[in-house]
Order: structure tokens, then C-alpha cells, then sequence
């Protein structure tokens, strides 16, 4: 792709939303999936062992015949959460596989899921934002066999990704127990510089940095210092993703909050108003169930802010990441206490 080319397309502009902001805001999504129930199929030789009920990050079942492996299945996809195409081709791939680790899988096979204006924008960028893609699977050790492609106003880009684990060995968000401490595996504030680079040009190359970083490392140091509970921190926020840990663990989650890491420019960000709607929805949302207590309102949207391609919450200590809370018995009305 020529420098020319890429300087005067601004992929960010062609989307409503930008990244893991764009979700279906999540009380809106627990209505539509209320009344769906999970059948039990004949057979039984492949029981899912993850399915809808707590709202995790990937589906997971077993094989039959092979107790000692477990297939783990996700999907992510979201428009364009910065302007150059092969750094949100990387983006996006590493959000997916991110699904499979938060699980304590390790990705294997992926397909690529792309919608494209092709009466807007070149072709030639849909290949930079595949190839970069590719290149991330790559570093991941995951096959690309392919995937799928539709005509669309706006563009899209992401993954179907499948996995194996170890069935004795997952990460699950309902394994939670009170004196667990709560380690958080990247700093917050994407989704704040995102929408910055978004609205004025900026690029963050911090943001880029932390959001094409695997989490397989992450992973693998959970599951080493004998983590059963985590979940990753994407569009939801790590209070959105919070709650839902807590909520299926039947806890309560104490977070200090000065203990929480953020990327440099992310207060300023907020300060400055380059705060997305998706951000506002999640503290919303979370809030019926969260005890502010004098936090700032700064903090709060740091707090909720919408992540893309975030880091691993583990209920757990994980070497080099810091503890930004713990989980204590339900108090009876909060699943998040801030101090």
C-alpha cells in the first residue's frame, strides 16, 4: 500500500462507532438473551462445558472420546478503531484471540470476517487490514484457513477463532472466591484515546502498542500460578466485565481504584470530553450494582471506559501485573465496591 493512499483515507470516518465501543450496550443485550435457553442435545458425548449462561468469553465443549481436551469457540468483529488498516487488521485479531485465552485456551484456527464498502473504499486496503491480521494470528501459532466476506456501508473487520484447552484447567468468570485478589494484565484508557484519535487525527502509538499486545503471556502466567477465574476487559469496561465476574461468582468485588493502571494521556482524554458513548452506557449499566463511594466522575468513565483488545481481569496474582482489588463475600447489594 502506498504512503499517498493510506495518508488520505481516515478509516475511522466510514464507522458510526469505533472498535469494541460499537457493541450492543449490555443491558440492552442481557434482554434480548433472557429468554434464551441452552438445550441438552442427545447423545451427551459432547457436553458444553461454557455456554450463555454467565455471559463469558467463549463457548467451550468437549470432544468425544478425548476427556483430557476441550474446544473453545468464539467470534469478534467491530469497525475501525484507528485509521491505518493494518494496524486495526492487528487489532482486531489479537481482540479475538484474546477471547480463547481469557478462557485458558490456546488458539489454533481462525477465519477472517470482513465487511467492506467496495463502492467507498479500495481493495487495497482490505488486504492491509487482512494482512495484518494474518501477521498477528502468525505470532499467536494460529492457522488462517480463510473466512468470509460481505458487501456493507460500513466496514468490519474480525475473526472466528477456535481453540483447545484443558477442561481441568480453564479460566472461567464464575470460578470466583472471596480473598482472591484482583490482578488486571494492561492499563485502561483505550477507549478514550481511541475516540481522540478518532475525532482529531492523533495517533497514539501507546494505544496501538498495548492493543496489539497478546494476552497469551497473560494467560499462561494465570494458569501457571494457578488461576481458575479471569475474564478479558474489552467493551464493556473493566466495570461492565467486573460485575459479570462477580455476579456469576456470586461475590462482591472491592477495587482500589488508585491502584489501577491507566496509559499515559487517558485522564487528559477525559478531561478534554473525547469520551464515547459506549463508555457512558457501561457506567450506566453497572451502576444499580456499584458503590461509588467518592470516587470522581473522571475515574468513574476511566473505570467504564469501552477497551479494545484490553488486558486479562484474573482473579489471582499474576507475576508483573499489578493487584487492583479483591473479591470478598456478597454484601448483599453490590457486586463492585470502589475505594
Amino acid at each position: 500500500m502506498t504512503p499517498t493512499r493510506q495518508a488520505t483515507v481516515r478509516l475511522t470516518q466510514f464507522a458510526h462507532g469505533g472498535g469494541c465501543a460499537c457493541k450492543i450496550p449490555p443491558g440492552e443485550l442481557e434482554e434480548v438473551v433472557s429468554g434464551l435457553t441452552v438445550p441438552q442435545l442427545a447423545g451427551g458425548d459432547t457436553p458444553l462445558l461454557v455456554g450463555l449462561a454467565t455471559g463469558d468469553d467463549a463457548a467451550v465443549v468437549t470432544l468425544p472420546g478425548r476427556p483430557g481436551t476441550a474446544v473453545v469457540c468464539t467470534a469478534d468483529f467491530f469497525t475501525p478503531v484507528v485509521d491505518d488498516p493494518y494496524d486495526w487488521g492487528r487489532i482486531a485479531a489479537a481482540n479475538a484471540l484474546s477471547d480463547v485465552y481469557a478462557m485458558g485456551g490456546r488458539p489454533v484456527l481462525a477465519v477472517n470476517l470482513l465487511a467492506w464498502p467496495r463502492d467507498r473504499l479500495p481493495f487495497e486496503l482490505a488486504r492491509e487490514v487482512l494482512r495484518g491480521g494474518l501477521d498477528i494470528a502468525t505470532e499467536a501459532g494460529c492457522h488462517v484457513g480463510g473466512g468470509h466476506s460481505v458487501d456493507d456501508p460500513e466496514p468490519k473487520y474480525g475473526m472466528a477463532v477456535t481453540g483447545v484447552a484443558d477442561p481441568e484447567r480453564l479460566l472461567r468468570n464464575d470460578t470466583g472466591r472471596p480473598g482472591l485478589p484482583l490482578s488486571l494484565t494492561k492499563p485502561l484508557g483505550l477507549g478514550v484515546l481511541n475516540n481522540r484519535h478518532k475525532v482529531t487525527g492523533e495517533r497514539f502509538a501507546q494505544a496501538v502498542a498495548t492493543m496489539t499486545a497478546l494476552n497469551r503471556d497473560a494467560a499462561e502466567a494465570a494458569l501457571a500460578a494457578g488461576a481458575t477465574c479471569a475474564t478479558d476487559v474489552t467493551g464493556f469496561g473493566l466495570l461492565g466485565h467486573l460485575h459479570k465476574l462477580a455476579k456469576a461468582s456470586g461475590v462482591t468485588a472491592v477495587l482500589d481504584t488508585a491502584a489501577v493502571p491507566y496509559l499515559e494521556g487517558a485522564r487528559e482524554a477525559v478531561r478534554d470530553g473525547f469520551v464515547s458513548g459506549g463508555t457512558r452506557r457501561n457506567l450506566e449499566w453497572v451502576a444499580p450494582w456499584t458503590g461509588f463511594g467518592s470516587t470522581d466522575a473522571d475515574t468513574r468513565l476511566l473505570l467504564a471506559d469501552a477497551q479494545t483488545s484490553g488486558g486479562l481481569l484474573v482473579a489471582g496474582e499474576v507475576p508483573g501485573a499489578p493487584v487492583v482489588g479483591e473479591l470478598v463475600p456478597y454484601d448483599g447489594s453490590h457486586t463492585i465496591v470502589l475505594e
